[in-house]
């Protein structure tokens, strides 16, 4: 039987089942080609058939020295890594153009360096001059880094074999070019491949990577998503543009916990550790104000205190605007709908517009019911109890449903001076003796105890 031939982009990745010298799906000129596929391997009879070399197979149990892992002094950086820096890694960074990435990496290059490993910085974006300008900013112009501005990916692996160092920071996996692929470099196939050699090196060599990776518009890393399944650490460095601070966060780790994150703040002298991150998300104002709601999280293992504030006005003539920052627009659209539909309290013409302050993006369920406690809030014009904190997930029954951790956030939240917390009814608690605990068995009592309303 014939065999069926299959082509591909080389530009988006789109696969064709016939050649064309037009992509359909991006646009580009003459960059579809034939995929080789593998061999089938050797037949059942094996004439003629090539054969693979065999593999030597280990047994659960063996008894391998597991190599330390490299901590950089970065608190911040090594938290999200999960505790250092894994020897044979390879991690991929991404990040919004100009959000830091690359003075997170000088600098986070220039630590493991002062910590006695061997780093190297290479640089396919500035020449070494423009490199060496931003480390005399940041104050690491003596740091002992070996730096480079090369685009070639063979002679990058070349001087990365004969150099032999403990990290090897790339900026960035779009601009390597392999002479082996024909397409231009930021392509897919260049992505790609580029990726899937540095991977490969990093653990035949023993070497840490890190690679720098661009994002699309829509938040994703330019490129094929292959190449976060490569490598073993996936780092989103975040932040609003009017903020000061980034927050750098783990969205896959093979060697430590996801979500966790780690806090910078962006000053004149690169970025600044965070230490204690929940006063940083916190407002100043002593007075609880109407529409202010303060949520106890989870970032992965590190509990932070964060305000999320509420605005409902009049709807001018046609239809109620939702505005949404940092928090799901899908998900406020069902605690409006739980809080009108089991708790009778209408939102129809009136414009709700939610924020979370100081730039956080949040993503866990138990945030529910402090959205709810704000929205209502700024609805009845009516303050929460002060120094309160508040978390739950909510149903549609409208019932209030328990979330983990709850001692974590509630120490926490003791830590920062705050005497009460509203949490759910079934609750597992231990001793807090520092904080009063109210417990919500469902929506309507949140309505009714805290706001008199119905």
């Amino acid at each position: 039987m014939a065999k069926t031939a299959s082509y591909s982009c080389s530009n988006c990745g789109a696969a064709h089942s016939k050649w064309s010298g037009r992509c359909d799906d991006c646009g580009a000129w003459n960059t579809i080609s034939e995929d080789v596929p593998l061999s089938a391997g050797p037949s059942a009879k094996g004439l003629g058939a090539a054969r693979g070399r065999g593999i030597e197979l280990s047994d659960l149990a063996a008894d391998e020295a597991e190599r330390p892992r490299s901590r950089s002094g970065l608190d911040e950086f090594d938290r999200v890594l999960g505790g250092g820096l894994v020897p044979a890694s390879a991690v991929l960074v991404g990040g919004d153009p100009g959000i830091g990435k690359s003075t997170l990496l000088l600098q986070a290059a220039a630590a493991f360096a002062k910590a006695g490993l061997t780093s190297v910085y290479v640089s396919g974006e500035e020449a070494t001059n423009q490199v060496r300008m931003r480390a005399r900013r940041l104050g690491l112009e003596n740091a002992p880094v070996k730096l480079a501005a090369e685009t070639n990916l063979r002679n990058i692996l070349t001087t990365l074999e004969k150099e032999a160092p403990d990290v090897a920071i790339i900026d960035s996996i779009q601009t390597m070019w392999l002479d082996t692929v024909e397409s231009a470099p930021g392509s897919v196939s260049q992505v790609r491949a580029a990726a899937h050699e540095l991977t490969t090196f990093a653990k035949r060599r023993g070497i840490a990577v890190i690679l720098v990776g661009h994002v699309t518009k829509e938040g994703q890393i330019a490129g094929p998503r292959v190449v976060e399944h490569m490598v073993d650490t996936v780092l989103y460095f975040e932040g609003e543009r009017g903020h000061q601070f980034r927050i750098l966060r783990a969205v896959k780790n093979r060697f430590g916990p996801a979500d966790e994150i780690g806090v910078f703040e962006m000053t004149g002298q690169g970025l600044a550790q965070v230490a204690n991150p929940s006063a940083l998300f916190l407002s100043d104002q002593e007075a609880q104000l109407p529409g202010s709601a303060v949520f106890a999280g989870i970032e992965g293992t590190r509990p932070v205190l964060c305000e999320f504030q509420a605005l409902v006005s009049p709807a001018p003539a046609g239809q109620a605007r939702r505005s949404v920052v940092g928090w799901d627009g899908g998900r406020l659209a069902m605690i409006l709908a739980v809080l009108e539909s089991r708790c009778g309290i209408p939102f129809a013409g009136l414009d709700v517009y939610l924020n979370v302050a100081g730039g956080l993006r949040i993503s866990e369920p138990a945030a529910d019911l402090a959205v709810a406690a704000a929205l209502l809030s700024a609805r009845e014009d009516a303050a929460l109890p002060r120094r309160t904190v508040v978390f739950g997930e909510i149903s549609l029954s409208g019932s209030v449903r328990p979330v983990g951790q709850t001692e974590t956030r509630l120490k926490e939240a003791e830590k920062l001076g705050f005497e009460a917390a509203i949490v759910p009814e079934r609750s597992k608690l231990g001793r807090n003796a520092g904080i009063r605990v109210q417990k919500m068995p469902d929506l309507a009592a949140l309505v009714g105890n805290i706001f008199g309303a119905g």
